[in-house]
């Protein structure tokens, strides 16, 4: 789509990690799977896995509890949660990507936005999950930080990371853009007052009900078409 004139200048990018950085399904599902067979429940397929993907991996966890018939929110189901969190962070952080890839043109992307903009990953991963996942990519040092969902109320679609990304680069956040791939990061961007772009290369670009968004769909777009939004900005 045509690009949009921006209300104001751009001087930081918000990203989100899973879907619009990384394909991470393979190593989400691996990681997931390992701690369902641990405890004697069903597995899933790829394809099951990427679509429960997008709001962290307790809501992924959850998800596949319901999947199998079991309740994830009374007190059997919290606590089988709880322990399966812990096998699930500890099979993904003993290998972050051994199984997923960064997506084709992230790399050159990142670093040359990270050159003229200041850079975050804002993300319903945990932050420890996400810096891991981050770091095993080589994308970790093209980030000044990296803002997860440790508490659920922080979680996309929720402002609050994005507000909190905000204030830390001394923006408004009519300042920050938000780039993601999902419903949670169009509507997160909305709540915060951020423009946004929908990554649509990624998991969830389909679906979407809103108005229609500024959509790109390689990474090698976004340097180019967010350069002509500022200058036509410039201009205005």
């Amino acid at each position: 789509m045509t690009p949009p004139v921006l209300r104001q200048r751009i001087d930081g990018i918000a990203f989100d990690l899973d879907g619009t950085l990384v394909d991470s399904a393979p190593d989400i599902r691996h990681a997931l799977n390992s701690a369902l067979h641990k405890a004697g429940l069903r597995t899933f397929d790829l394809d099951t896995v990427r679509g429960w993907i997008g709001d962290g991996p307790d809501a992924t966890i959850a998800r596949a509890l319901v999947a199998q018939a079991i309740d994830p929110t009374n007190a059997p189901g919290r606590a089988l949660c709880d322990h399966l969190r812990r096998a699930f962070d500890m099979t993904a952080l003993a290998a972050p990507m051994s199984l997923g890839h960064v997506f084709d043109g992230i790399a050159d992307m990142v670093a040359e936005l990270s050159r003229d903009y200041a850079c975050v990953v804002v993300t319903n991963k945990p932050t420890p999950l996400a810096r891991a996942l981050l770091n095993a990519a080589h994308l970790l040092p093209h980030f000044s930080a990296v803002f997860g969902a440790d508490e659920p109320a922080q979680r996309k679609p929720s402002p609050l990371l994005l507000r909190a990304a905000a204030e830390r680069l001394g923006l408004a956040t009519g300042a920050l853009l938000m780039v993601g791939d999902g419903h949670a990061d169009l509507q997160a961007a909305a709540a915060a007052g951020c423009p946004a772009v929908l990554a649509g290369w990624g998991y969830g670009a389909s679906g979407w009900q809103g108005p229609p968004p500024w959509r790109m769909d390689r990474p090698a777009e976004l340097p180019v078409q967010l350069a002509t939004c500022q200058n036509t900005l410039l201009h205005f």
